[in-house]
């Protein structure tokens, strides 16, 4: 098969999705990296072409990555993950909406383009938890414990657009982060960023029955297959506080095989598990300019 990965810079030099590059070429497929965030691309003949059986998406949110992904899914080309699944996961204050509407356990959440409309949040909903609707990596999370810290971080967040504040779920400081490849599920534990002195080891765990129903729910909810959810163990039960289309399946047993697999069957059935029916190709996307091959020329093989 012939696999287009679109990677941004941010992880151009990431182990995920580069590894599962190499190990398709290493399975005799051939593998080209567009890079759209460094370089000039012909972004109407590239998708007409149609020369791929498949595109992989690796992109920070908000990335142009995302805008090629759509591109193709516009002309007939299937997505992996579904273009509209990724869409509704990126933009978090969006998939809060679909979350709770569909039963999800997502918290309250408010948005707000200026930093200081949040200060209309109720003081009984503090601690917050403040972030940008399009972060990603834990860009500008902010834990706000009053509205008076309010005033004193606010400034902060100016620029980084629309804002949602959450009430904060109090929890153990540790997250539990359940990534699921291809309907199968796996769970880790680590600091939270909130509370970066906890020092817990990263490290794979038992998943509790409990939450594997909900990360299970969460893939039928988006439309997911290649996905992460992040999980608070708080007072009353799991609480789903983040989903990621294509994480970085750290801490996964063999996690570059599975997901070379997983990219394989969806390039080759034209659809992805939670999402049936769709046109014959795939896409998978993972940032980028031209075809760059990890430094080699355009069109040849990773």
């Amino acid at each position: 098969m012939r696999l287009c990965f679109l990677v941004e810079e941010h992880y151009r030099r990431d182990g995920m999705p580069l590894d599962v590059a190499r190990r398709l070429t290493a399975w005799g497929h051939r593998v080209d990296v567009l890079r759209p965030g460094d370089s000039l691309l012909a972004i109407s003949e590239e998708v007409r072409a149609g020369s791929h059986d498949a595109w992989v998406l690796k992109t920070v949110s908000g990335g142009p990555g995302l805008t090629l992904l759509e591109s193709a899914a516009a002309v007939g080309l299937t997505t992996v993950n579904d273009v509209r699944s990724i869409r509704g996961v990126r933009d978090k204050a969006l998939a809060a909406v679909i979350g709770r509407t569909r039963g999800l356990p997502v918290p309250v959440t408010y948005a707000a383009a200026r930093w200081e409309r949040l200060a209309e949040i109720p003081a009984a909903e503090y601690p917050l938890v403040v972030k940008p609707a399009d972060g990603s990596s834990g860009r500008a999370v902010r834990l706000v414990r009053s509205p008076e810290q309010l005033l004193e971080v606010g400034p902060e967040l100016a620029g980084e657009g629309l804002l949602i504040a959450q009430p904060y779920v109090p929890n153990s400081g540790t997250d539990l982060k359940v990534y699921c490849v291809d309907g199968e599920l796996f769970a880790t534990e680590r600091s939270s960023p909130l509370h970066p002195g906890q020092g817990v080891r990263e490290r794979q765990v038992p998943l509790p029955g409990s939450v594997a129903r909900i990360v299970a729910q969460v893939g039928e909810v988006f439309g997911l297959d290649l996905y992460g959810v992040d999980v608070l163990l708080g007072p009353d039960g799991p609480v789903v506080v983040d989903v990621n289309d294509f994480p970085s399946f750290r801490q996964v047993p063999d996690a570059v095989a599975k997901v070379a697999q997983a990219v394989l069957r969806l390039a080759r059935s034209g659809t992805a598990v939670s999402v049936p029916g769709g046109p014959a190709a795939a896409l998978v996307s993972a940032g980028g300019g031209p075809y760059d091959r990890l430094g080699f020329g355009e069109g040849e093989l990773l």
